[in-house]
């Protein structure tokens, strides 16, 4: 894993401490996790104006071969033959035995060439199974690039001025275009729940397309708290902690992310890694559910607490936790058994041995907001 080399930084780094960012370890880099302003109104800034996120820390992989989306196909349940050129899809890689070896960002940058952004605390062992499953194509880890993600509500006021093109994009499309002279690549997409952009641009131009976005008044440094409460309340998943090799994703809530095509009965039913567990998941059910939580009271409930039924019975665990700044109560996501998983089930929290009332509630748990044409 990352960690290993010791902290990395991102090109913006210097950006980050004259902004007053507070830095900590994360994936292997030292990154913001709050600004001055703090978490709970970064938040709300980003929701309701324009938030800047540096996410260079993520791996940025390019896949290129003439049977690139079958190759690519063995190893996450999607169709990828029928992605569009510049159209982009959620997906995981998955294992052998049907767990989620990564989540990630799969965009179709050519007939036979791939853009994926996968976790920064993943990308080694992620480049790693690439190359040994895709022997005949060609694995580029583009280690020169940063990305960059313009999120809230005011973000596409920011790239109409910029880049023209790019407000008549959907979510998950993109297009390589320029911003003040800068080659980039942008995407409709993010991970706040709120409609954005990513954009990835060369290290060399990364401070100055910074200072573009930047210079609009509404448009501010966000960090990684802001941002893990952001997808909390959108019902994103945070690998390592929501999902992970021993979640499927049945389990996980996103079978959605199977294309049909894939499924028992599909055209290209199965063949990728996991294939038998994970369309058993679909046909027969999963035993245990991810689910999105309401918390009683006012202190957030963390990783890590257990869930106890009405009768006291240990029945799951918290996998992720915090306060909810839009809902301005506490929230949470977590695994039950299936059959605890309804919407309004009531539950309990083991919070320093005493039960905090928690309800099972419907994801998002607030209302995503990507454009959708």
């Amino acid at each position: 894993m990352s960690e290993s080399l010791g902290n990395k930084k991102t090109q913006f780094y210097d950006y980050h401490l004259a902004a007053g960012g507070k830095m900590v370890p994360f994936a292997g880099y030292l990154m913001p996790v709050q600004y001055p302003l703090g978490i709970m109104q970064e938040h709300l800034h980003t929701r309701d104006h324009a938030g800047l996120f540096d996410v260079s820390h993520m791996g940025q992989v390019v896949v290129r071969g003439p049977d690139a989306a079958i190759a690519l196909e063995t190893l996450m349940p999607l169709d990828l033959a029928a992605l569009a050129i510049n159209q982009q899809s959620y997906a995981t890689f998955t294992s052998a035995d049907g767990g989620i070896l990564d989540d990630l960002i799969i965009t179709r940058w050519a007939e036979d060439t791939f853009f994926l952004v996968v976790n920064a605390g993943c990308k080694e062992q992620d480049i790693a199974h690439l190359r040994a499953h895709l022997p005949h194509c060609e694995v580029n880890y583009l280690e020169h690039m940063s990305l960059i993600a313009l999120q809230g509500l005011r973000a596409v006021e920011i790239m109409a001025e910029l880049a023209p093109q790019t407000a008549s994009l959907v979510f998950m499309q993109g297009c390589h275009m320029q911003i003040d002279d800068i080659k980039c690549y942008v995407t409709r997409s993010g991970y706040t729940g709120e409609d954005g952009f990513e954009i990835s641009v060369s290290d060399d131009h990364a401070l100055a397309l910074a200072d573009v976005l930047l210079a609009y008044d509404y448009c501010q440094w966000i960090g990684l708290g802001a941002r893990d409460s952001l997808r909390l309340e959108a019902g994103l998943c945070l690998y390592g902690h929501d999902m992970d090799e021993h979640t499927s994703p049945v389990e996980s809530a996103i079978s959605w992310s199977i294309s049909k095509s894939r499924r028992s009965g599909g055209e290209k039913s199965g063949g990728f890694l996991g294939a038998d567990t994970i369309l058993g998941h679909l046909a027969n059910g999963a035993t245990k559910k991810r689910v999105g939580f309401l918390v009683e009271g006012r202190a957030p409930v963390r990783e890590g607490a257990e869930i106890a039924d009405q009768q006291g019975n240990l029945v799951g665990v918290i996998t992720s936790g915090g306060f909810g700044p839009t809902l301005q109560v506490p929230v949470a996501m977590g695994y039950v058994p299936t059959e605890l998983s309804a919407v309004g089930t009531q539950l309990f929290a083991i919070v320093r041995g005493k039960p905090r009332s928690i309800t099972v509630s419907k994801m998002p748990l607030v209302p995503q907001r990507y454009y959708r044409g």
